[in-house]
């Protein structure tokens, strides 16, 4: 009996410093792994906590934890970049609306002084000072459409619509303004009608978009193409130049809100880095894609891509 007894004791003070010693040791990995994560923290690193373990619950643990700090950098990286964002979109907008701005004021002193002027040139300077009121107040307006495109309460009804009509219409109003900087048109649009799930003023600004983009940056290749035709599942347009195109560097930018390229914001372009935008949100909302594909002087191509319709 004393001896059944002592083996009993033994086995319980085994049992009792066994999981003292795994206690002891489960301290020190949450202590190892506390002071990580302060580390890590403290420091704004990119680290991950890898401490060795043999128990599952731990190694469950450190997975998500590590999870959660991929989550965070990646929090933190947004955040940077949407500052950057909104600090270079601020800087654009002042010196968009700022340009305007004062041509505006320098015709509003010349006719000030009105006694100088002759009755033509005072005629002249009221036309060029209205074109630029109504240019101040299209780039305010695309402000006010690319804030509301990227509110989440925005929507637009879709129905159905011919892309085909679309595609000819919107050429058709540009029509005064190529023949006038002799640019040639190539359309390629199958008399059988493309129809999508989308909007027809929606469809329209995306087009208007792309076309006067390619005009104001396209036009020294003399050429601009429209083409509508099916892409595997889907229903394209494409709308093409062949003029000095984008770079590489610039492509995947190119329909950042306000980015524009470096000599978009002289006074021939006068681009305001808005309409690539509002396109890609539009086609967007119509459950479309949009693309780039440039090779300078060769042919720069936008392409909306939307799920056709059969009934």
């Amino acid at each position: 009996m004393i001896v059944l007894l002592s083996v009993i004791i033994g086995m319980l003070l085994a049992v009792i410093g066994w999981q003292l010693y795994a206690k002891r040791k489960l301290t020190r990995t949450v202590d190892e792994i506390t002071g990580k994560i302060a580390d890590i923290i403290a420091h704004e690193t990119a680290e991950k906590v890898l401490v060795p373990t043999g128990q599952e619950s731990i190694r469950e643990l450190l997975v998500q934890i590590n999870r959660l700090l991929d989550d965070n950098q990646k929090a933190i990286a947004d955040y940077a970049k949407a500052k950057d964002s909104q600090r270079k979109m601020i800087s654009n907008m002042s010196h968009d609306l700022k340009t305007p701005l004062t041509v505006i004021l320098g015709y509003a002193e010349k006719l000030n002084q009105s006694q100088t002027l002759t009755k033509e040139e005072e005629t002249q300077i009221r036309h060029r000072l209205n074109d630029k009121v109504n240019a101040l107040i299209a780039l305010i307006n695309q402000f006010f459409d690319l804030v509301k495109l990227e509110s989440e309460d925005y929507d637009i009804p879709l129905g159905k619509i011919s892309l085909s009509e679309a595609c000819r219409q919107s050429v058709l109003e540009f029509y005064d303004l190529l023949s006038s900087r002799n640019i040639r048109v190539e359309l390629d649009i199958p008399e059988r009608p493309f129809y999508i799930l989308g909007n027809e003023q929606a469809l329209q600004r995306i087009l208007s978009n792309l076309i006067s983009n390619s005009i104001r940056y396209g036009s020294d290749g003399g050429v601009l193409g429209v083409t509508v035709r099916e892409e595997g599942e889907y229903a394209a347009v494409d709308v093409w130049d062949r003029g000095k195109g984008i770079a590489e560097i610039h492509q995947e930018r190119v329909f950042d809100r306000l980015y524009t390229l470096d000599d978009a914001r002289n006074l021939q372009f006068q681009g305001s880095g808005l309409g690539l935008s509002i396109s890609k949100r539009l086609t967007e909302e119509m459950k479309g894609t949009i693309r780039l594909s440039s090779t300078p002087y060769e042919k720069t191509t936008f392409t909306c891509r939307f799920k056709p319709l059969t009934y």
